[in-house]
């Protein structure tokens, strides 16, 4: 019996019949590569763990079990979970001139500088609702459901960096922020959004907090100034995107 489920499971015409089936499903039809399973929700869980049980080769069982997952995935995206459906602010950090620096500190001052600054990054952002997407060497990824929440713990995490000392250099953060509606796929986000996010950040010079037009929009006015950079240009970005230096009403540094 179990010889001739495996043939069952195997026969290329019924894996192929579950394949067509996935497509007509809510989601993404190719849930199961190791992208969309990345994650630590419980889709990508489970998604794992049937990898894990079911192998690498393809199979009905397999394809049934990542169908079912994909449908949970679809069920959500309807729901507004984040898949593309809601919108967030986007915000991407960094330390200036880092590189430079580590190069002549070392790898023990430079790991010492980055989890420092971390552990200032990571308490601004979850204070304020937010959630660390993925870090990135010197910088991170992070995403809100307020924009104004992401705009104060941008602000707020680039004094604290700055309070920073290590071996006498004193790190400045910088950031930039835009509002959007990227697409999870397993514990990432991706999308236009995303890169265009990630270019208003590098605009930034040390210690600024860049902000997209469309994040402008959703802070209420006379808790911030925002001035214009006009001079913003960036490959991947709309040549018509209007970028603001965020600064707090009444700072006096």
């Amino acid at each position: 019996m179990a010889a001739a489920f495996r043939r069952l499971d195997s026969r290329p015409e019924l894996i192929a019949a579950t394949q067509r089936a996935r497509r007509r499903l809510p989601g993404d039809s190719l849930y199961g590569d190791p992208l969309s399973m990345a994650g630590t929700r419980a889709p990508e869980l489970l998604g794992r763990q049937l990898a894990a049980l079911a192998g690498e080769r393809p199979s009905v069982v397999r394809e049934l079990g990542f169908g079912a997952l994909q449908l949970w995935q679809g069920i959500s995206e309807a729901q507004g979970r984040g898949f593309g459906d809601r919108e967030l602010a986007i915000m991407f950090t960094d330390i200036v001139d880092f590189s430079a620096w580590a190069l002549t500190a070392g790898d023990e001052r430079a790991l010492e500088l980055l989890r420092a600054a971390d552990l200032v990054l990571a308490e601004c952002i979850e204070e304020r609702g937010g959630e660390v997407v993925k870090r990135l060497g010197d910088g991170l990824m992070a995403v809100f459901a307020d924009p104004r929440a992401a705009l104060e713990a941008a602000q707020e995490a680039c004094v604290g960096v700055a309070r920073i000392e290590v071996q006498g250099f004193r790190p400045h953060l910088r950031a930039g922020i835009h509002a959007g509606k990227p697409r999870r796929l397993g514990g990432d986000y991706f999308g236009v959004d995303v890169n265009v996010a990630a270019r208003v950040a590098a605009a930034a010079g040390a210690g600024e907090v860049l902000v997209s037009e469309p994040l402008r929009r959703r802070i209420a006015t006379g808790e911030h100034s925002f001035q214009p950079r006009p001079s913003f240009e960036a490959k991947g970005a709309p040549p018509d995107l209007a970028v603001y230096l965020a600064e707090p009403v009444g700072r006096n540094d």
